[in-house]
């Protein structure tokens, strides 16, 4: 069996910040029950139960939400007592957890510290870009909260990775983010392009990237990016590490980016199974692992036709030059799905600009990589 990864729902999409770009949010209202409250100790048995029942090699158990702290400490307690129960193969665990950083305890912070936590918080730049997007539910800005959470996991010695979401002004104010990031001495960083609500296909929200600001965005933010490699001070971006691998002829470790949906194990508070965070919809249930063994899940019609049709790849898309470092990117980023499959990528224009841009470039720190040189 290859490795084993679940991204789990503790707290389905309840959430303590009301972002104002948040997809989840747009998820949740476009299916019959929004949220399906925090997960039952009895669901949580289940599913970790199915897990080894099916796992073989490493497993790795991630956490979002909605705001996936709000599940509270004896969640992770519970979760954590019954993987050494049913984990009786002895098989490497890991865990990892995005949060927004409101609001972490001390005793939650243990817990992520004991037992090795990778830490993804978000933080989208300085504090007027972060506060214009990031409220809570008050209202009031989360800058400060979030970089006290920050200073917390330094305190407890806590790996954490910063995720940023690149909305129209984000993308604009690049420079400004990038090089605050820097200065703070970040050393993995996550630009997650803004997603478009289901129902903003035909007129995007004011957050919405157009192709050409997002053309903008990553020729600004590689240029830096390539620089600081070439100076000998790398901080990892994960989408440029990924573009690396495929300028290298591997694989890239996000899935979005290798064209292909492979149909993941999303699953909700109630054990509800989906194949993609982005598809935690109705129409996508695979099945629920309090009643079905993940093989099952895997092998569903639904599963089946969730890849399938990520697979119908445009001719115009299979024949461009720079195929093999796109791929034809995310599904989610190919909507709306017609009677003919998948569509072209919204921003094939701006892979293609940029590719233009930053080809020569990428081989060449592929290299780099290859021969070690890259730290």
């Amino acid at each position: 069996m290859p490795p084993l990864s679940m991204l789990i729902k503790p707290a389905s999409g309840l959430c303590n910040m009301r972002c104002r770009y948040c997809f989840y949010a747009d998820v949740t209202e476009h299916r019959e029950i929004s949220s399906y409250g925090i997960m039952k100790p009895e669901t949580t048995e289940a599913l970790v139960r199915r897990a080894f029942e099916f796992a073989e090699g490493q497993v790795t158990f991630a956490f979002q939400g909605g705001e996936p702290t709000l599940a509270g400490e004896d969640y992770y307690r519970h979760f954590i007592a019954m993987v050494e129960k049913y984990n009786t193969k002895k098989i490497p665990v890991s865990y990892a957890m995005q949060t927004n950083g409101y609001h972490l305890t001390d005793g939650l912070c243990e817990i992520l510290r004991d037992h090795h936590f990778l830490m993804g918080i978000s933080l989208d730049g300085t504090g007027s870009l972060h506060d214009g997007v990031r409220p809570d539910a008050s209202g009031d800005g989360t800058f400060k909260k979030v970089n006290e959470t920050i200073e917390k996991f330094k305190k407890y010695g806590i790996d954490f990775n910063i995720l940023t979401v690149i909305t129209n002004n984000a993308a604009k104010n690049i420079s400004q983010i990038y090089n605050y990031f820097r200065s703070k001495r970040y050393g993995y960083v996550q630009f997650i392009k803004h997603v478009d609500g289901f129902g903003d296909t035909e007129e995007n929200s004011v957050y919405s990237l157009t192709p050409k600001r997002y053309a903008a965005f990553l020729k600004t933010a590689f240029g830096y990016y390539y620089d600081d490699i070439m100076a000998g001070k790398y901080m990892s971006v994960r989408e440029f590490d990924n573009f690396v691998m495929l300028a290298a002829g591997r694989d890239a470790e996000c899935c979005g980016m290798n064209g292909m949906c492979p149909a993941n194990l999303v699953i909700e508070a109630d054990g509800g199974a989906y194949p993609c965070d982005f598809y935690v919809l109705d129409e996508w249930r695979m099945g629920n692992v309090i009643d079905t063994p993940l093989i099952e899940l895997f092998e569903s019609d639904t599963a089946k036709e969730f890849r399938r049709r990520s697979r119908q790849i445009p001719e115009k898309c299979r024949s461009c030059r720079y195929f093999r470092l796109c791929r034809g990117g995310c599904a989610r980023y190919r909507e709306p799905c017609t009677a003919d499959g998948l569509g072209m990528n919204k921003y094939c224009e701006s892979y293609l600009e940029f590719f233009e841009y930053a080809a020569p470039k990428l081989v060449k720190l592929a290299q780099l990589a290859y021969q070690g040189q890259i730290r």
